[in-house]
């Protein structure tokens, strides 16, 4: 996945403050969210579903598609503690002809985090996991449970080689319409430098019901949830 793709969509988009994480330890749950999408000018259609893998596993996917551009992500995780905890993930994309597919292993047992496929050998690790690490896509669950409960949201994202240390501030309440239904959100924040991710969380929707990353003060990305199942 390109660079921007994969930031936005992970949510750095999406922890200094470790203890944050610990918000009360609400149940994972199956759902799925079709989206629509709107990428650097492009529009697709975008889905998020999460699954379950096997045993205490769980598996959640995203995908855009668009009639120039492919984007699909995996996380395997489970719960530790009240955590999520990322075990494995995969990114590919494939934009006009150039294609990119980049695997992360998360392995607890050892302590660290790597990183194989098309990435420079100086970012494939080994980095060491901290209890709480998330990857970009876990942190859209994180943050609609952290808002929900009122919680602080700062994050360690290990993802791509690299550590980045996100926080989410509110930034106000607004109607948004989901499924054709208006219904007040809670609208969160985080900035870096000359990007900005926004999201918008709904009571009882798992995960943010509008994602909005603008670059230079421009949109870049828009995905916005047109059904929940």
């Amino acid at each position: 996945m390109t660079t921007k793709s994969t930031h936005f969509f992970r949510m750095a988009a999406l922890a200094g403050a470790l203890a944050a994480f610990s918000a009360p330890a609400l149940a994972v749950k199956p759902f799925s969210a079709d989206y629509s999408a709107s990428y650097m000018g492009m529009q697709g259609a975008g889905r998020m579903t999460v699954s379950q893998a096997d045993g205490s596993r769980w598996k959640y996917e995203l995908s855009i598609t668009s009639p120039l551009a492919e984007l699909r992500q995996t996380t395997t995780f489970d719960e530790a503690g009240g955590k999520l905890r990322p075990l494995s993930g995969s990114d590919s994309s494939k934009v006009l002809t150039k294609k990119k597919s980049v695997n992360a292993s998360y392995d607890w047992s050892r302590g660290v985090a790597t990183w194989t496929g098309d990435i420079k050998p100086d970012r494939s690790g080994p980095i060491k996991l901290q209890s709480g690490d998330l990857d970009g896509l876990l942190v859209n669950l994180a943050i609609v449970r952290d808002a929900a409960a009122g919680k602080p949201m700062s994050y360690r994202m290990v993802e791509d080689g690299r550590i980045k240390e996100l926080s989410y501030t509110v930034v106000g309440k607004e109607a948004i319409t989901v499924g054709g239904k208006s219904q007040q959100a809670t609208k969160v924040s985080s900035k870096n430098g000359d990007k900005e991710t926004i999201a918008w969380v709904v009571a009882d929707v798992p995960v943010p019901v509008r994602i909005l990353q603008r670059e230079n003060g421009s949109d870049a990305i828009d995905l916005r949830v047109q059904a929940v199942r």
